[in-house]
This record gives C-alpha cells, structure tokens and sequence, in this order.
C-alpha cells in the first residue's frame, strides 16, 4: 500500500509540474518578440482585386506599428495565403497557417464559403477568427467565443436599405439576382425581410453560380418580368456584367448593392455604364483628393508604398489590423487567447477617419455594429446618400 501511494503522490507531483509547465508555456503563435498572424485572401481568383487590396492595407498597419516597436515588444508577423476564392482551397491555406505557421489568430479573412469551411480547422486549435472580410451572419452566429465580426451583415444591410430606397423610388416590381452560395442568399433574405415589412415579395428571383460570365439569361428574365428594381447579390465582375447587359438591352431598373459590391473597382472596370449603382456601405472609400485631409494624407501613404490607390478594401484590411492591435495591447504581456478575448469582450470602437460606425463587443455580443448606410455612383465616384441606419 505504501508503495501504491508513493507512486501516486508521485504521479500527481508530476502531473502538477506538468500542467504548471503547459499553463507558463507561451500560446501558438505568441514568442518573446513575436505575433504570428494569419490571413487568407482571394489573390488569383475572381475578387483577387478585392483580396490584394486588404492584404495591402493589412500590411501597411502591420508596417506602423512594428516601426513604433510592435505590441508589448514584439512584432506582427502577417502570413497571407491565396484561397482563390475556393472553400477547398481556404482549408488548405488554413490548415497550413494553424498546423505548420502555428498562427496566433486569424484575422480579416475574405468570403463568406471560405471562412465557413475554415473555422473548423482554426477552433480546433483555438484559433481566433478575427474579423472576416464577409458580412454573413455566421460570421457572428451560432455565437462561438472565437469568433469576431465588425460589421452590419449582409442581412441586416438588406433589410434595412431595400424598403428605404423602393420607398423612396416608387418601386412596384421588385426582382434579384443573386450568386448561389451562402453570400448571395443571405442578401436575398435580407431583401425579402425587408419587403415583408411593406407587404411585399420579389416578383423574380435568378441566381447563377460563382465564377459566371454571361448574365444574359438572367438579365432577360428580370426585363421580361418587368422589374423597376433589382436587389444585386453580386461582387466585382457580376454587377458589372449585370448592369452592363441591362444598359445594352434597354433594361434600366434601380440597381441596388450590398457592401460586396462598395469598391472602386466597379467604375473602373466597368466606366460610365455603372453611374447610378446604389450599394450598402459600413466605412469611406478613402480617395486621395478626399476633403478629409486626415484620409487624403493616409491615402498617399499608401499609394506611394503600393502604386496604386487604396480602396475600401484597403480600409477593411487596415482597419482590422488595428483592431487586433488594440486588443492585443490590452491583454498585456502574458498575450494568449484568453487574455485576448478578455480584452475584446470590454473594448468599445469609435468612428475613425474613415467613417466607420462605432463598435461594440462583449462577452456575449460578437457583431460590433447592425447599422449601414447608402451610397451611390455618380460621374464614377462613391457620394454618400444617407446616414447610418438600423435594419427595419
């Protein structure tokens, strides 16, 4: 018996020693002078104009802070793999960045099909998914404590902007086209939410599927139906195609976007055909002549490191980084995902330069702000045409 209970005082000194090792033992991706992030961006598929984009403002704040001595003594490290804008592809790059980078957390992942296929493999290992570039509700929902969202849902966008603007417009036929994934659907609930309040529905509803080229089909069914406005559930070249197959063919409804279809890149690719877009937006395209010297001087910035003009996208990668940042510096030194969670579950965000509604997280609130606000194309520029608004 003596001997029984002398192994097992053993065996408990041990475990003990063991598990005090683990607790002292630094986080994934966290070292004496080091925080490894993660990120997974479209950079080769169809919205790599959008996945540059954020990863150029990614690192352009990751730049800053490490020149002003990084968070706590020690620098970001950002990591970016290119998913193509493939869900496969997205778990891939996130079991590399989890698995064999160790990544600390992930931040500011684009697509809503990608993010929702990698989080399994980042939860798994306690990987924060901080952040998503994606407005979907499951980005926040079921709640989950590694998730982060910072912006109205696609959902929440519909609702709330749909009855607004075919209120003000008159509008008696609504249609949308949408792409068929969990990014086009949610705008297509947010919309038919939104009409159920004025007691009405979608009089046509075409879809097509990620990737497509040629909306001919899909315009023709909207004109066909008599359609005076369309909900889009469209990115970049998807509501350019759209619009410009409907100006060719006399089709000329309200066209409304969400925040997916909010970037520079539509009147650049698409030219004057695509003045009079109406699209849901959370935060400013930063332009370089903006009245905003606070954002014109920042847009330089970041054109001179980048030769090339920054766009909302830019703004999202930036915005997101420093987000992360304040957090991380809250936490303190002993930075893990505990203490980080901590932190984000007491921090409040205020409008910055760029325009962005306040956000709010707590221990049971993961959605920073529900509100949006319209914007429009006029002469191949972005004019804000409201102010924020909740969903109906």
């Amino acid at each position: 018996m003596k001997t029984v209970l002398t192994f097992t005082a053993a065996a408990l000194a041990l475990a003990t020693s063991a598990a005090f090792a683990q607790s002292k033992a630094p986080p994934q991706g966290v070292s004496k002078d080091e925080i490894v992030v993660g990120s997974i961006q479209d950079l080769s598929g169809p919205i790599a104009g959008f996945g540059k984009q954020v990863r150029n403002g990614m690192l352009l704040r990751v730049d800053e802070i490490n020149e002003q001595g990084g968070i706590n003594g020690r620098k970001i490290k950002l990591i970016v793999e290119d998913s193509a804008y493939d869900p496969k592809k997205a778990v891939l790059a996130a079991q590399k960045l989890v698995n064999q980078d160790k990544i600390f957390i992930m931040v500011g992942h684009i697509g809503t099909a990608q993010n929702n296929a990698a989080m399994p493999v980042q939860f798994e290992k306690n990987v924060i998914n901080f952040f998503p570039v994606t407005a979907a509700r499951e980005m926040y929902e079921p709640f989950n404590r590694l998730k982060y969202s910072f912006a109205a849902t696609y959902y929440d966008q519909m609702r709330g902007a749909v009855p607004r603007l075919v209120k003000e417009k008159g509008a008696k036929k609504v249609c949308t086209m949408y792409q068929d994934d969990e990014f086009g659907l949610e705008v297509v609930r947010g919309g038919e939410a939104g009409l159920k309040t004025m007691g009405m529905d979608f009089v046509e509803k075409t879809s097509f599927k990620r990737g497509a080229t040629d909306f001919s089909s899909q315009v023709a069914r909207m004109k066909a139906a008599g359609c005076d406005f369309v909900v889009l559930g469209t990115i970049i070249r998807e509501t350019i195609g759209a619009i410009a197959e409907s100006r060719k063919t006399g089709f000329s409804p309200t066209f409304l976007g969400s925040s997916a279809a909010y970037t520079d890149l539509i009147h650049k690719l698409g030219g004057k055909a695509m003045d009079g877009l109406y699209a849901t937006m959370t935060v400013q395209n930063p332009y370089l002549d903006d009245a905003s010297k606070a954002i014109s001087f920042w847009a330089a910035k970041y054109k001179t490191k980048f030769s090339e003009d920054p766009t909302v996208f830019s703004v999202y990668g930036y915005n997101a980084i420093d987000a992360f940042a304040v957090a991380a510096a809250k936490a303190g030194a002993g930075l893990n995902t505990d203490s980080f969670i901590k932190a984000m579950d007491s921090t409040s965000f205020a409008s910055d330069m760029f325009g962005s509604a306040p956000a709010t997280f707590t221990a049971t609130k993961r959605l920073g702000s529900d509100v949006s606000r319209l914007s429009q194309l006029q002469d191949a520029r972005w004019k804000v045409m409201s102010e924020y608004f909740k969903p109906q």
